[in-house]
C-alpha cells in the first residue's frame, strides 16, 4: 500500500473508523486480492401454459452480509439473497413474466434498466411495490443482445435502496447475435463494481447517501458484492461484463499494464465491430462488455485510474484496484472474437427530425423538479428524434427509459468507437454538451409516463427528472399533461 495511504489508514483505525483497508479520497491500490470473486447465480425460471418464462424476485430486508473477513453486517438488503440478486437470463423473443415480492418494511419498486417495454411494466416510480405486496409485470422480449439489470426506482429513495444492495443483471441473448464467449461464471464474467463506506465492524453505514454535491462517494470497492477479489481464469479469451453500480462514482478502467482489450457492446447492445481500449469511462447506470486476452499462468490486475485533469470530470475520481485475474497454467482455446459483431454504425440525423433540448442544473432539467404529476413531454411512436443535453454545471449523466440512442457528439466531437453502439445512458462533465439521436419505440399509452434523468442517484432523488409518454402519432396535441395523484399506474 502507497505510504500515503498507509498514514491515513492507521489515522483512521486510530480514531475507531476503518473503512476496508483505504481511506477517504485516497483510492485503493494496496489489495491483497484473498477473495475469491463471487459470481451471482443464475435465477431459475418456471414455463407457463402459455409459454411464458416466469422469474421470482423476492426483495428482502435484514441480509446478512461478509464484506470484510469475519466481520458479518446484519443490514443489507437483497434480492432473493443477503446482498444483490440473481442474473436473469433470456433470450430475444422470450416472453417473460416477473413476479416481484416486497418484503422489505417500507415501499419499493424494481425498475428493468435497459429494457424496451411498456411503460406500465417499467417498474419506474408510478409502479410502486407497497410491504407484502407482489407486482407482476410481462412482456416479451425483441432487443438486440444486452446487458441491462435491475434495480429500485422509488422516487426520492432510490439512493438509499440500491445502496442497502437491491440490484441484479439481466442478460439478453440473441440467437442471431455473433459468437461471443458465452458460459456463465467461465469465460462470460460478469462485474457489478459498487463503492461502499464500511465500519470498523465490517457493517453498512447508510449515512452520507443523500448528502454533499454527489451523494455518496466510498472508498472500499466490492465486485460482485465482493472486497479483495480474485478470479481465476481458464480460457484464453474472457468476456466481461461491466456495470458501474455505484450510486454516484465515475471509473476509468483499465488492466495495470496498459494492455489493449476489445470492447464490444455498450449499455444497448453490440458495437458494429471491436473496438480496442486501454481504458473505458463507465459512469452510473453504463454497462460495457469486453473481451480481453490472457496467457497461460500470469497474473495482471483490473484497475480504475482517476482522469489525468479533475476538472474534466469535476467528480472525485480516485485510483482503485478492483480484481485480480489468475490465469490457469493451461487454457482452452478460444474462437477468434469475431470481426463484425452485428450492430450498426451511427447514422446522421435524418432531415426535420425534431429536436429537443434540456438543461441540466443543480438539481434540475429545464429549471424544474420531478412532479410526479406532471407529463413534460410527448412523443409519437416510432419517433427519431435529437435530444440535445446541456450541463449547465458540475458533472452529472443522463438515462433515458425505454429508447435506444446513438452519442452524435460531446462538447461538438464524436464520441469515442467503445461508445459509437446503442446507448441508453451518457456522462456528461462539467459544462459538457451532447447531442443524442434517440430513437423511441412503439409502445403506446398516453396516461402511463417513462423516465428521462441524471443517475447519480442523490441527483435523481432530489428531483433531477422528468416524464414523457409515447403517443400515436398525430395525437400529441391531445394527450393530457397531467397523471391525476401521480400514482394512477401502480
Amino acid at each position: 500500500m502507497k505510504r500515503r495511504n498507509l498514514l491515513s489508514l492507521a489515522a483512521l483505525s486510530a480514531a475507531g473508523t476503518f473503512l476496508g483497508g483505504c481511506s477517504r479520497g485516497g483510492g485503493n491500490t494496496g489489495l491483497a486480492f484473498t477473495n475469491r470473486l463471487r459470481i451471482p447465480p443464475l435465477a431459475t425460471s418456471q414455463t407457463g401454459a402459455d409459454g411464458a418464462k416466469r422469474f421470482a424476485l423476492t426483495l428482502l430486508p435484514g441480509g446478512r452480509s461478509e464484506f470484510l473477513p469475519g466481520r458479518i453486517t446484519m443490514n443489507t438488503w437483497g434480492i432473493n439473497g443477503p446482498y444483490l440478486g440473481p442474473t436473469v437470463r433470456a433470450a430475444r423473443g422470450d416472453k417473460v413474466r416477473m413476479t416481484v415480492t416486497n418484503r422489505l418494511p417500507e415501499t419499493s419498486t424494481l425498475h428493468w434498466h435497459g429494457m424496451r417495454l411498456p411503460a406500465r411494466m417499467d417498474g419506474g416510480p408510478h409502479q410502486m411495490i407497497e410491504p407484502g405486496a407482489t407486482w407482476t409485470p410481462e412482456w416479451t422480449i425483441d432487443q438486440p443482445a444486452t446487458t441491462a439489470w435491475f434495480h429500485p426506482h422509488l422516487h426520492e429513495r432510490t439512493a438509499l435502496h440500491v445502496y442497502r444492495g437491491l440490484a441484479g443483471l439481466f442478460l439478453i441473448d440473441d440467437p442471431a447475435g455473433p459468437r461471443l464467449p458465452s458460459r456463465y461464471g467461465v469465460d462470460d464474467i460478469p462485474l457489478i463494481v459498487q463503492d461502499k463506506n464500511l465500519d470498523d465492524d465490517g457493517s453498512l453505514p447508510t449515512g452520507g447517501v443523500d448528502e454533499g454535491t454527489f451523494g455518496l462517494l466510498g472508498n472500499t470497492i466490492l465486485v460482485n458484492g465482493t472486497y479483495d477479489p480474485f478470479l481465476e481464469v481458464t480460457t484464453e479469451l474472457v468476456r466481461f461484463r461491466l456495470l458501474n453500480a455505484s450510486n454516484a462514482r465515475v471509473y476509468r478502467v483499465g488492466f495495470a499494464d496498459n494492455r489493449t482489450f476489445d470492447v464490444v457492446a455498450g449499455d444497448a447492445g453490440p458495437l458494429p465491430g471491436p473496438a480496442p481500449v486501454d481504458r473505458v469511462k463507465i459512469s452510473p447506470g453504463e454497462r460495457i462488455e469486453f473481451v480481453a486476452r490472457f496467457t497461460a499462468g500470469e497474473t495482471v490486475v483490473l484497475n480504475s485510474r482517476g482522469e489525468p485533469e479533475k476538472a474534466a470530470n469535476d467528480i472525485e475520481e480516485d485510483d482503485f484496484d478492483l480484481l485480480k485475474v489468475v490465469a490457469a497454467g493451461r487454457l482452452a482455446p478460444s474462437d477468434p472474437l469475431p470481426a463484425t459483431l452485428g450492430g450498426t454504425a451511427t447514422v446522421a440525423a435524418p432531415a426535420g427530425a425534431r429536436t429537443r433540448r434540456f438543461a441540466l442544473s443543480g438539481s434540475e432539467i429545464n429549471d424544474k423538479d420531478m412532479d410526479m404529476t406532471r407529463i413534460d413531454e410527448v412523443v409519437p411512436a416510432g419517433a427519431l428524434e435529437i435530444w440535445e443535453i446541456d450541463n449547465t454545471t458540475y458533472a452529472h449523466n443522463f438515462h433515458i427509459h425505454e429508447v435506444a440512442f446513438r452519442i452524435l457528439d460531446i462538447n461538438g466531437a464524436p464520441p469515442p468507437a467503445y461508445q459509437a453502439g446503442p446507448k441508453d445512458t451518457v456522462f456528461l462533465a462539467k459544462k459538457a454538451k451532447a447531442r443524442l439521436l434517440v430513437q423511441f419505440g412503439e409502445f403506446v399509452d398516453p396516461a402511463a409516463p417513462y423516465m428521462y434523468h441524471c443517475h447519480l442517484l442523490r441527483h435523481e432523488d432530489k428531483g433531477m427528472m422528468g416524464q414523457f409518454v409515447i403517443v400515436e402519432p398525430g395525437s400529441e396535441d391531445r394527450i393530457p399533461r397531467t397523471i391525476p395523484g401521480g400514482h394512477a399506474h401502480n
